[in-house]
């Protein structure tokens, strides 16, 4: 009954050889998000409108602001996509710890049966 598909090995190892990626995506969102804030000032600063409310509309409605927008939503895709492929080989672990506890559980439910039998 056990599916011999499931890899821990195959799991962890996924889990080590993607740590950096997975570090360096979230590490990239976090700067994105932190660096539009930045860029928002940087394009208000460069506004000539005199009200503050002109010059974020301006800073919004401009290029570079949907640009880093865009990119902001493909660094977002990639480190959800790494994160939740994590998640799955975390879980594979667990189904495998569940199937090879359950093995070993009917292994001594058997065990104890068949020396019932032998009396």
């Amino acid at each position: 009954m056990h599916d011999e598909r499931i890899s821990p090995i195959k799991a962890l190892n996924f889990i080590r050889e993607n740590a950096l990626a997975y570090a360096k995506a979230k590490a990239n969102v976090i700067y994105m998000q932190e660096y539009r804030k930045s860029l928002k000032a940087l394009l208000m600063s460069s506004c000539e409108a005199e009200t503050l409310g002109a010059k974020e509309i301006y800073a919004y409605a401009h290029t570079k602001y949907r640009e880093h927008l865009e990119n902001l939503k493909s660094a977002v895709t990639e480190f959800e996509n790494l994160r939740w492929l994590m998640v799955g080989a975390e879980a594979k672990i667990e189904v495998w710890r569940s199937l090879e506890s359950s093995a070993r559980a009917e292994n001594r439910y058997s065990s104890i049966s068949d020396g019932d039998n032998n009396e």
